[in-house]
């Protein structure tokens, strides 16, 4: 099984696919949208998309500024601003 993973910072977003041996097979890293959740959810969408048009079984991981509250899953405590009180799971 590949792996995706999308690193959701501040200022880029990155996401890098790994084999079943965890070699990378493809890295991008473009600017993050910092002001616009649903510009964000844009751009996880196409990169994951773009990515993964060649695999047909993949995991994905997604790390994001701030931390996920226990008591609701959503974001909290981030940096950017529009992901507060937002959920990266249920888009």
């Amino acid at each position: 099984m590949y792996r995706i993973g999308v690193d959701l910072g501040g200022t880029k977003t990155e996401i890098i696919v790994l084999d079943e041996n965890l070699n990378v097979l493809e890295r991008k890293r473009v600017p993050t949208p910092q002001t616009d959740y649903q510009k964000i959810i844009n751009t996880i969408v196409t990169l994951v998309s773009d990515a993964s048009q060649n695999i047909s079984d993949f995991s994905l991981g997604i790390c994001c500024p701030g931390a996920i509250s226990k008591q609701t899953g959503l974001i909290k405590n981030s940096n950017t601003q529009c992901l507060i009180g937002k959920s990266l799971k249920k888009i």
